[in-house]
C-alpha cells in the first residue's frame, strides 16, 4: 500500500478563467515588450513562491555499485526508481550485463545497507534489452506497476512495457512484460522515444518521453482505460534537452515539476507547469544555473570525489501512488554518477555508472 495518499487535485472554473485572463495579459506584454518580457520574470517569481530549489547539493558515497558476482556480472548500475513501502526501500535499476541490459531489484531498510542488499534480476522479458524502469502504486487497480522500455526485433520503436504485482517485496511476482504501446503500425507515437514516464491527475494518465533531439513528448489516456488507450502524441516541450524526463506533482499545490537531463557532461534542468497538458516554464535550465550539475554539487563530509556527472535519477517521493507527489520542503535526488575523466575512450555502453544520493545543503542568507 502507498505510504501516503494524495487526494484529487481540484480546479475550479473561476481559477481556470483567471488563469486564461492572466495568460492573455502576458501574451499581450510579450507582443509589445519583445523577447525580454514580463512572462519569464513573472513566471520565475510565481515559481519561487511554490518551490525553492536548492542552490547547492552534497552527494553521498556510491550507495549501489555493481555486485561482485561470477554469473552475469554488471559493469554499471543505472536509471534508479524507488519507493519506500512496508518499512523498506525498494529500488529498481538498469544493469549493464555482458550480453544484455536488464532490470535489477534490491530492498533494504537503511541506505547504509543498500550496496550489500541481495540483488535479483527481474525475469520479466526474453528481450536482451529491457530497462529504464519506473515504479509506482496505481490506486484504482490496487497494484504496483513497473513501466519500462523493451527493444523488440524488427521494430523501429521500443515497447512502452509494463508489469504488475500485488507484492512489491517479491521480485518473482511481477507479471511478464506487456505493451502499453507495441511499436506496430497502429502505434500512435510520432517517434518511439525512450525513458517512458507515467503520471496521473484526477481524470487522465499521462505518458511523457524524450527523443534525444530537444523534444519532450506527451500522450494521455482516460484513467479508467490505463494502461491502454494512449493517444494524442504531441510535443510538450522543445528546448536544449536530451533525455530522462521525470515529472512530479508538487505537494500542496496545483503545479507540476519536470526534470530533464542534458547530454555531454551530464546535468539536470527543471521546468514547472500549472497542469500536465499545459506549457512548461524553465526554472533552472543551464549548467551555470541548473537543478543539479558539477557547478552546484560537492562530496559530503568524509566522501571522496567520485562524480561530476548528475545523470538519470529520481526525486524521492512523498507518496507511492500514481500522482507522483514530491514534498518541496524535503527534496532528495537519487542519481547515477561517474567522473567525466573516466568516460574517455569509452563508448556510452561501457560507462561505469554507480548510484548515489544528493541532499540539499542549507544556504544561509547574507547579513
Amino acid at each position: 500500500m502507498p505510504v501516503e495518499k494524495t487526494g484529487p487535485i481540484h480546479r475550479s472554473k473561476s481559477i481556470r478563467f483567471c488563469r486564461r485572463l492572466w495568460i492573455a495579459g502576458l501574451l499581450w506584454t510579450l507582443a509589445f515588450d519583445g523577447p525580454v518580457s514580463a512572462f519569464q520574470a513573472d513566471s520565475e517569481v510565481a515559481a519561487d513562491a511554490v518551490l525553492q530549489l536548492p542552490e547547492k547539493w552534497e552527494y553521498s558515497a556510491p550507495l549501489i555499485a555493481p555486485e561482485n558476482r561470477k554469473h552475469e556480472p554488471s559493469h554499471a548500475q543505472k536509471d534508479p526508481t524507488l519507493v519506500f513501502a512496508h518499512g523498506a526501500w525498494h529500488v529498481f535499476m538498469t544493469v549493464k550485463l555482458p550480453k544484455r541490459s536488464a532490470i535489477e531489484y534490491c530492498t533494504f531498510k537503511r541506505w547504509e545497507d543498500a550496496n550489500s542488499a541481495k540483488r535479483v534480476l527481474l525475469d520479466i522479458s526474453t528481450s536482451d534489452y529491457y530497462c529504464a524502469p519506473q515504479v509506482f502504486y496505481f490506486t484504482p487497480h490496487q497494484k504496483w506497476y513497473l513501466v519500462y522500455q523493451v527493444g523488440m526485433p524488427d521494430s523501429k520503436k521500443m515497447w512502452v512495457a509494463y508489469s504488475t504485482t500485488s507484492n512489491i517485496a517479491d521480485p518473482a511476482s511481477w507479471t511478464h512484460a506487456q505493451p502499453m504501446l507495441d511499436g506496430g503500425e497502429n502505434d500512435p507515437r510520432t517517434v518511439g522515444g525512450l525513458d517512458y514516464w507515467i503520471i496521473c491527475d484526477e481524470s487522465k494518465a499521462y505518458l511523457f518521453f524524450t527523443s534525444l533531439n530537444g523534444k519532450m513528448w506527451r500522450m494521455w489516456t482516460p484513467l479508467d482505460k490505463f494502461p491502454l488507450g494512449f493517444r494524442d502524441c504531441q510535443v510538450a516541450l522543445q528546448a536544449k534537452i536530451y533525455e530522462a524526463s521525470h515529472t512530479y506533482h508538487i505537494k500542496g499545490t496545483e503545479k507540476f515539476l519536470t526534470l530533464l537531463e542534458q547530454s555531454g557532461k551530464r546535468y539536470f534542468k527543471v521546468y514547472i507547469a500549472d497542469r500536465l497538458d499545459g506549457p512548461w516554464t524553465p526554472l533552472a535550465d543551464t549548467a551555470a544555473k541548473p537543478f543539479a550539475s558539477w557547478n552546484n554539487i560537492h562530496p559530503a563530509a568524509g566522501v571522496t570525489q567520485w562524480t561530476d556527472n548528475v545523470s538519470h535519477g529520481e526525486l524521492i517521493r512523498a507518496t507511492n501512488d500514481e500522482t507522483l507527489t514530491i514534498d518541496p520542503g524535503h527534496l532528495e535526488f537519487v542519481f547515477q554518477g561517474m567522473l567525466e575523466a573516466h568516460k574517455r575512450d569509452k563508448g556510452y555502453g561501457n560507462f561505469q555508472w554507480r548510484i548515489g544520493k544528493l541532499t540539499p545543503v542549507s544556504v544561509k542568507s547574507e547579513p
